[in-house]
């Protein structure tokens, strides 16, 4: 019945991604709100209206996220289904379930590891017999830092070893629902590591060619004028994965990923503030108490957001030559991520795209058509 159903749309980072689909979806496409509570969908409805007049006639779905049936009939309805309900790991296997079942194609925003992974590991082989596409982390987690570095690596020369180091750096605010699900997976960091090593097992190497991350230790870097630290991310683990699937990286390719603060101060305060945050997550009444800190469906204001940037800097070397390239744009986690999860499932639905199934990246499945999409939709992608 639908080409996209946009489910929570009830939330921060969903109401935007609403809007955004009520002034870009192209005239005739087929989308549903879906959410589990209806009055709140048709508020939202009411909103989507004064940007679109068709955007009122909109169909609205009540699912739950605990009840497999509604996640079903959400399923069946749609070519692609676009999830902002998050944490993941506590809300969202249930959704991929019913998609991977349904042959149904999969957008989210997770930069949740272990939901990540323990996904591939139940439901893989379900959406490879479906010919589902289960497409993980389509927002500022990770399209800027996968398609970015699909960008730099097609600039240099076939069939070589390549070397990648990308550069992120921004100035942004984040919502309770970010806050909530980064909290949640810091306190999971056992789990995760146990679901990352399954996942290794089942999923093995890429045959006859090496693909490699490397971490480095905090450092000033001059090609960037800032001091660079691990970026403890989801995003290095995404382009790694890219990198496995497309012969196009190399026969020996080589990533090492950074965030790029030019105080070192700053930099000092980061390192600091993350590692208290992961400290206090191991304790259930400090968790709570950050946890209560800020509630899922707080966001900056568009004042905020309209503040807000983000660049990554790519450095790439293979073949005797080197290429630098930039991804930039403004609001990353909000205007943008929105801007970037409604264009994938967009991409999915009406774009010709290279023959994948199962779990697969944005650069794998999307590749040229999404970084297209995004620079139409004026996200910069730009050789320096």
């Amino acid at each position: 019945m639908y080409d996209v159903v946009l489910f929570g749309a009830t939330g921060f980072t969903g109401g935007l991604t609403a809007a955004y689909l009520a002034a870009h979806a192209p005239e005739g496409t087929r989308w549903a709100l879906a959410g589990r509570n209806r009055a709140k969908l048709a508020a939202v409805r009411e909103r989507l209206a004064a940007i679109s007049p068709a955007a009122g006639a909109l169909d609205l779905l009540v699912a739950d996220v605990a009840d497999d049936r509604s996640l079903r009939a959400v399923a069946e309805s749609a070519r692609v289904v676009a999830t902002t309900v998050g944490p993941y790991v506590e809300h969202g296997d249930g959704l991929v379930a019913a998609c991977a079942r349904a042959g149904t194609d999969y957008v989210d925003l997770c930069g949740e590891p272990e939901f990540v992974d323990r996904t591939y590991l139940r439901h893989h082989s379900t959406a490879v017999a479906s010919g589902a596409r289960l497409v993980h982390s389509c927002g500022f987690d990770s399209i800027p830092y996968d398609l970015g570095a699909y960008f730099t690596v097609r600039r240099l020369p076939e069939g070589v070893p390549i070397s990648l180091e990308g550069f992120v750096s921004a100035s942004a605010t984040f919502s309770g629902g970010t806050f909530h699900s980064a909290v949640t997976a810091f306190s999971r960091l056992r789990s995760s590591a146990d679901a990352a090593r399954e996942r290794r097992r089942a999923e093995g190497r890429p045959a006859g060619r090496v693909v490699r991350g490397r971490v480095g230790p905090p450092r000033y870097d001059r090609r960037v004028g800032a001091w660079v630290l691990p970026a403890p991310t989801i995003d290095p683990q995404v382009v790694l994965r890219s990198a496995a699937a497309l012969d196009r990286y190399g026969p020996d390719f080589r990533y090492r990923h950074h965030i790029a603060v030019r105080r070192l101060p700053v930099a000092a305060g980061l390192v600091g503030g993350v590692g208290a945050l992961v400290a206090l997550a191991q304790l259930p009444p400090a968790r709570k108490w950050l946890l209560e800190r800020r509630k899922p469906g707080e966001g900056p204001s568009a004042a905020e957001r309209a503040r807000s940037w983000f660049r990554v800097r790519f450095f790439g070397e293979g073949g005797g030559q080197r290429v630098v390239t930039e991804v930039s744009g403004g609001d990353p986690g909000y205007d943008e991520t929105a801007k970037m999860l409604g264009e994938s499932a967009l991409c999915l639905a009406f774009d010709h795209l290279p023959e994948t199934r199962g779990q697969v990246t944005t650069a794998v499945a999307m590749g040229d058509a999404l970084t297209s999409r995004l620079v139409a939709a004026g996200i910069r992608f730009e050789v320096r």
